[in-house]
């Protein structure tokens, strides 16, 4: 397989992969409802559990997270078996391409969720060690805040300050994914930063989280 093939591959994998709406199929499937339709209208895990069921919930996380770590997975299997020295860059592009798949869904009219849990997967995938940290600093901000915003943010965005000061290979296409994930984390999440800085954004599991919280 050729290079220009390999990528190719990877990246449609990545996105097809992404775009599969998890929270969306277990609501569908097990509630006969669109999740769209309550909360937030997100379809990721918080507004999963929404529907009145912490376990769909949780495998929502679950799935999404999966989805991220097997298509990284994957583009650095093709890259090895293909020969392909940059199997680390295509895996940290694919990571990038199945985030954006799963916030913009071709299944869903390109309207999905914001990532969060998908690019927990995908930090797991590239970078374990800077992944299991960046999982604790959530559950950290989420256990004192109770708001699934902030945590969520405050770990995409030390995601990128703890990879871009701990990589010692400084690959340029890597680099800028380190960046690029968590400013479309962030940049998903602009509806609550908002709310955050004027104080109505709620908390989880708060009664106006139920019709106002947008996170994961």
């Amino acid at each position: 397989m050729s290079a220009p093939l390999v990528w190719i591959v990877a990246i449609a994998v990545a996105y097809l992969l992404g775009s599969i709406p998890t929270g969306y199929l277990l609501v569908r499937l097990f509630h006969h409802q669109d999740v769209r339709e309550t909360g937030s209208g997100n379809i990721g895990a918080t507004n999963v559990a929404r529907t009145g069921s912490k376990g769909l919930g949780i495998a929502t996380l679950v799935l999404d997270a999966l989805k991220g770590f097997v298509a990284v997975l994957i583009a650095q299997t093709l890259a090895v078996h293909a020969g392909f020295p940059q199997g680390y860059e295509i895996g940290a592009v694919a990571g990038f391409v199945v985030i954006f798949g799963h916030i913009f869904p071709v299944w869903l009219g390109f309207r999905g969720g914001k990532g969060v849990a998908t690019a927990l997967g995908v930090f797991l995938a590239i970078t374990p060690l800077a992944g299991v940290s960046i999982f604790l600093i959530f559950c950290v901000v989420f256990a004192i805040t109770r708001f699934v915003s902030l945590a969520s943010i405050t770990a995409a965005i030390s995601y990128g300050v703890i990879t871009l000061a701990t990589d010692t290979k400084h690959l340029l296409v890597v680099d800028l994914v380190y960046v690029a994930i968590p400013l479309l984390v962030v940049t998903k999440h602009h509806g609550n930063i908002r709310r955050l800085l004027t104080r109505t954004e709620p908390k989880f599991g708060s009664a106006a989280a139920n019709a106002e919280e947008n996170a994961a």
